[in-house]
């Protein structure tokens, strides 16, 4: 599974070069040129991480940061602030408004990869382990919900247990006894085409 990395930048260039540098590492882009599209595409895509520029309309990436941390959805995404505004009052006032991390520009896109892969490192257990996938299919065990698209599933929890087995394991083929013994356990009465 790719990550999934929000680039949020107003200058076109910029937001070009890193997209190509991030799709060459082997990461999934998301790009927005302003805050509000970032925020929608956030909502949206539920991107792994967040690149931010300081300096865009509707919404800065500081403002948005702030948001982001102030919702339960997206209070641990990590999230990387670019700025030309490079004073050590900037650095911290980004830092201490919730950002992972920060980069003055003119920055290196390599280096910014190795930030992005980082951060992914240091958040990847708690992230990835929160979430299945499966062409449009995302499910989140925690919360114990599926979405196909933007769009919420409702399931049961039989029927969740049942889909995330499935997920987890592509390919592999099931008999109706298998996937009962797996979701209802063994020594459960059960008709067997209850799994239909």
């Amino acid at each position: 599974m790719l990550a999934k990395v929000l680039i949020a930048d107003d200058e076109i260039n910029q937001l070009e070069l890193l997209s190509f540098n991030l799709k060459k590492a082997g990461f999934e882009v998301v790009s927005a040129s302003d805050g509000q599209q970032a925020m929608a595409a956030i909502e949206d895509r539920r991107p792994d991480i967040a690149v931010l520029d300081w300096m865009m309309p509707h919404l800065s990436g500081i403002e948005l940061c702030r948001l982001l941390r102030s919702r339960n959805e997206t209070r641990y995404l990590p999230v990387i602030i670019l700025s030309a505004r490079g004073e050590e009052g900037d650095r911290t006032l980004g830092l201490d408004t919730g950002a992972d991390d920060y980069m003055t520009k003119p920055f290196s896109p390599r280096e910014l990869v190795s930030r992005v892969k980082a951060l992914l490192r240091r958040s990847k257990p708690a992230s990835m382990s929160d979430v299945l996938e499966f062409e449009d299919l995302r499910l989140f065990p925690s919360r114990v919900e599926v979405y196909r698209g933007n769009v919420l599933v409702p399931l049961g929890p039989k029927e969740f247990h049942l889909l995330s087995i499935l997920i987890e394991r592509p390919g592999q083929v099931f008999s109706r006894a298998q996937l009962l013994d797996l979701v209802w356990g063994h020594g459960v009465y059960v008709e067997e085409r209850t799994v239909d």
